[in-house]
């Protein structure tokens, strides 16, 4: 599966930095299908290929996830990290 789509960089891009932003708005989300992992982009940078947004794993935290690490994972059961899909946009506190 493609993570990241020429549709999705171009709603990054429309939505801008939400550095300032008290309930920013999630874009994409990301999970592990074998594992409880979660990452929920806010923002995007394709020049350095790196996200910013909450990653739920051991513990919620905001923070910088890359899309290259991302791709290189391999799951316990050799899946690779997916997008949702179905996933819609929706601010941070409606998760």
């Amino acid at each position: 599966m493609k993570l990241l789509t020429k549709e999705i960089v171009k709603s990054f891009a429309k939505v801008g930095s939400q550095q300032d932003v008290r309930d920013p708005i999630v874009i994409a989300k990301f999970f592990d299908p074998t594992g409880s992992w979660t990452w929920y982009a806010t923002e995007y940078s394709p020049q350095s290929r790196v996200f910013f947004g909450l990653v739920d794993g051991f513990e919620k935290e905001w923070g910088s996830f890359s899309l290259d690490e991302l791709e290189n994972t391999t799951t316990r059961m050799g899946l690779g990290i997916a997008r949702d899909r179905y996933f819609e946009r929706r601010a941070v506190s409606e998760l």
